[in-house]
């Protein structure tokens, strides 16, 4: 919607990066959070004129600062993408602390420590759009990903609590469980590993970002105003959940 501001967390590339060009191109002032890639983020702000910030999400006082500096710069935040998301993928057997500890905290905790940074704004405004990125892997669990796959089954968990919590302040909370979509982080999978994969989706392909940001702009505008609590697994049919 024209003028109304949003944060996509992972907001400069993949599937952050389409959701950030979906959402400026329909007028929303974007502030695109990103950690890693400042080069990325640079063509993000030149090709979609959104502005980034660079915050390590895992973090809760770096989280809150930024809530701050956004509304400082681009006024109260209407709605929340959170989409950071990292792997660190083992056997349970071979997997370090480090790895589990990593996975959880950018992918799990992050949903927390932004959604308190702007939960309180958006009840006292009664009105607000949080989508939640979680995986089909979050749904079905994944040989080699217990760490990731625990941190976006817990995404689902958050996002119906706080959908319970939020909606009679007028605030929507869903999620989306993307398949396998055609990004930088599944571009490094073993080509034969990924032949495998499309094997198993019934729709013969892997899915685009676009794909995904066409599902982000419906949650946030009007329209979906009685859509809450909500899972929308977007995968060509690899995992239908019930």
């Amino acid at each position: 919607m024209v003028g109304e501001i949003a944060i996509v967390t992972g907001g400069t590339r993949g599937i952050g990066l389409e959701i950030t060009r979906a959402l400026t191109s329909e007028g929303y002032k974007v502030a695109a959070i990103y950690y890693g890639n400042d080069d990325a983020a640079k063509q993000c702000e030149a090709e979609t004129g959104a502005k980034t910030y660079k915050v390590d999400v895992s973090k809760f006082d770096q989280c809150q600062a930024v809530e701050k500096q956004i509304e400082a710069e681009l006024g109260p935040i209407d709605v929340l993408i959170n989409n950071a998301g990292i792997t660190r993928d083992g056997m349970m057997h071979k997997m370090g602390e480090d790895d589990w500890h990593a996975v959880i905290e950018t992918n799990l905790t992050s949903c927390f420590n932004m959604c308190r940074a702007v939960i309180t704004g958006m009840r006292e405004r009664q009105s607000g759009r949080i989508i939640n990125i979680s995986s089909i892997n979050g749904q079905k669990g994944q040989l080699g990903q217990s760490n990731y796959a625990a941190a976006k089954a817990g995404i689902l968990g958050f996002t119906k609590s706080l959908a319970l919590e939020s909606a009679p302040k007028g605030i929507t909370v869903n999620a989306i469980c993307p398949g396998y979509i055609e990004t930088d982080m599944t571009a490094h999978i073993n080509p034969k590993v990924l032949d495998n994969i499309i094997q198993q989706i019934p729709a013969g392909r892997m899915g685009q970002p676009q794909e995904i940001a066409e599902m982000v702009l419906y949650l946030c505008c009007e329209r979906a105003s009685f859509v809450n609590g909500s899972t929308f697994s977007i995968n060509g049919g690899q995992y239908m959940a019930a």
